[in-house]
């Protein structure tokens, strides 16, 4: 096999996602740090957006944490991050988007305003993102009464966006306490080993976040989740 380089941070949410699926699958790579010297421009030599994660495989690159992991699967089909059935598969890659463009999305709109200066914030994009946050919290409750995983018991590409995503989601406009299935599948997440792993590289950076990161949620080791 060839050897797989992984262009990343470990304080973003989606390069998080990707390294969940490597540490599920056992796969190894090697980490390309982009605040390494030359990491950002050999990623936007290949992908000249300049959005992280990107996969290096040989010759090839891969960009998007989803597009990534549906690779890794290819490349290891033993643990499958989208299941081989249809109807799941197709549900998987539905929760997917939903995290991706419902929570995290929302999420990353009010980082984005914060890290603006002062004079340039909006606050209407912060009122707008709350609210679409708030109705993702109440839709996600009512779904995950009738699971243990996003697209229901087995872990997959879903779940592997969804624990990064409400990480950041709840630091940034915090997860109502009347949404007992959604905090129940919060912590479900981050007591899985593979996130809790990537959770515990993250936490050098956790000065990164520009509301301030809470001393909850921070693993004591890499393979245990938290108290709450």
């Amino acid at each position: 096999m060839t050897d797989l380089i992984l262009y990343s941070h470990p304080f973003s949410s989606y390069c998080q996602k990707a390294i969940v699926a490597f540490y599920e699958k056992d796969l190894p790579f090697t980490q390309r740090m982009l605040e390494d010297e030359g990491a950002m421009a050999e990623l936007k030599a290949a992908w000249p957006f300049g959005q992280f994660p990107v996969l290096k495989e040989g010759a090839r690159h891969f960009a998007e944490a989803s597009i990534i992991i549906e690779r890794l699967d290819q490349i290891d089909p033993s643990t499958p991050m989208i299941p081989t059935d249809p109807d799941l598969a197709l549900e998987t890659r539905f929760m997917d988007r939903v995290f991706d463009n419902h929570v995290q999305s929302n999420q990353q709109r009010i980082i984005y305003n914060a890290l603006r200066p002062e004079a340039d914030r909006d606050p209407l994009i912060v009122t707008e993102a709350k609210a679409k946050l708030e109705t993702a919290y109440a839709w996600l409750d009512g779904v995950m009464s009738g699971r243990t995983w996003a697209a229901g018991e087995a872990f997959t590409l879903a779940d592997c966006g969804a624990a990064p995503g409400l990480l950041y989601a709840h630091w940034t406009h915090p997860i109502p306490k009347d949404l007992p299935h959604l905090w129940a599948y919060r912590r479900r997440l981050l007591a899985r080993p593979s996130y809790a792993r990537a959770l515990d590289e993250a936490r050098p950076y956790r000065g990164y976040f520009p509301l301030g990161a809470p001393d909850e949620d921070w693993p004591p080791t890499p393979s245990t989740g938290p108290d709450g």
